[in-house]
């Protein structure tokens, strides 16, 4: 089964010579349930057994998840996780990364990146910045200079959530 289908997680499944399938949301394959989780990719599922969830890239052992404009969705991926945080789960077992021993925690440590990123591009927003350089400067000052590009995706995935909820400002509405 696959979680979804970037080829880091597809590629290799034709060579297994066995059926591969990438369940829809409440699919029942084997002993495992699919529940949707799109966001990174649009056709994003987790696999539930039990109290154990393989999380593909819907949720990493480290890190965040990358979120790019048009095949994911930063306000579908907002909702996933919020459901996935509904479930009473033991462990998360991501496609990338150690297991996670907390989910609870994990999904709202998740959950509350996401919003800080997107209270900081509000704030920098209102404050008339309006160009990539400055809203990364603002929102993203953190990230080292290789990683500026996979940020300034993750700017226009903010900015497309945003535009989608009414929320930027008048002078952007046109072009987003």
């Amino acid at each position: 089964m696959l979680t979804h289908s970037h080829a880091d997680h597809s590629e290799a499944a034709s060579a297994f010579d066995v059926p591969v399938t990438l369940p829809s949301d409440r699919d029942e394959v084997g002993p495992f349930r699919a529940v949707g989780t799109p966001g990174h990719s649009a056709d994003s599922v987790c696999l539930v057994i039990g109290d154990v969830c393989f999380t593909g890239d819907t949720v990493l052992g480290a890190g965040s998840v990358f979120i790019a404009p048009g095949d994911g969705s930063l306000s579908a991926y907002l909702e996933s996780l919020r459901r996935l945080r509904s479930l009473d789960l033991e462990v998360l077992c991501p496609g990338h990364g150690p297991c996670v021993w907390d989910p609870a925690a994990k999904l709202d440590e998740y959950i509350e990146h996401r919003l800080d990123r997107e209270r900081r591009l509000l704030e920098a927003l209102s404050a008339g910045l309006r160009t990539e350089e400055e809203l990364l400067d603002a929102a993203w000052p953190e990230v080292p200079a290789e990683l500026r590009p996979a940020a300034a995706l993750t700017l226009a995935a903010h900015m497309e959530k945003l535009s989608e909820e009414g929320g930027l400002p008048a002078d952007l509405n046109d072009e987003h």
